[in-house]
């Protein structure tokens, strides 16, 4: 390998490492910002920073709430576009051949920003069949294979409606 590799290498190295030191930074953050907006509103030497804890406080609720819909609909979207690309590799490209199509005939009918617009509608049909595979497989999860599973380990079944 030439220097252009390792240089190429050491980017990616870097580039990895700063991404994940501001993922879990942010989360970090987010976990503890309850705790920090209770300690600035109960110790803040100024009204201004005890009101702004106290808006931490009431805030992290709703935030939470944002990032848990945020959340479930990115891994709606990202798991149903895994699944469709894995069928196509394994052969079984239907699905994701009609979504190929619908989406870039849209995006030709729309006219503007067309790679822009396929992607964006691949994505909403990605998240639809990830939502739709979700809702099959919750309940087939939940009265086969976890009895099963707990059987296989020699636990009673939970009780119903708990």
């Amino acid at each position: 390998p030439d220097g252009t590799f390792w240089m190429e290498a050491a980017t990616l190295a870097v580039v990895a490492i700063g991404i994940t030191v501001m993922v879990y930074g942010s989360v970090a953050l987010i976990v503890k910002a309850d705790d920090i907006g209770l300690m600035m509103s109960q110790k803040g030497r100024l009204g201004v920073t005890r009101a702004l804890g106290l808006g931490i406080v009431k805030a992290m609720p709703g935030l939470l709430k944002l990032l848990m819909i945020i959340g479930t609909a990115a891994m709606l979207w990202v798991g149903g576009s895994i699944v469709l690309h894995g069928f196509d590799v394994l052969g079984f490209g239907l699905v994701y051949g009609i979504i190929h199509d619908l989406a870039h005939g849209l995006a030709h009918t729309i006219g503007h920003f067309e790679g822009f617009m396929a992607w964006l509608a691949t994505a909403a049909m990605d998240g639809v069949f990830g939502l739709a595979l979700g809702l099959v497989l919750i309940p087939v999860t939940d009265k086969v294979f976890l009895p099963l599973w707990r059987m296989a380990r020699g636990k009673p079944s939970a009780a119903k409606g708990h």
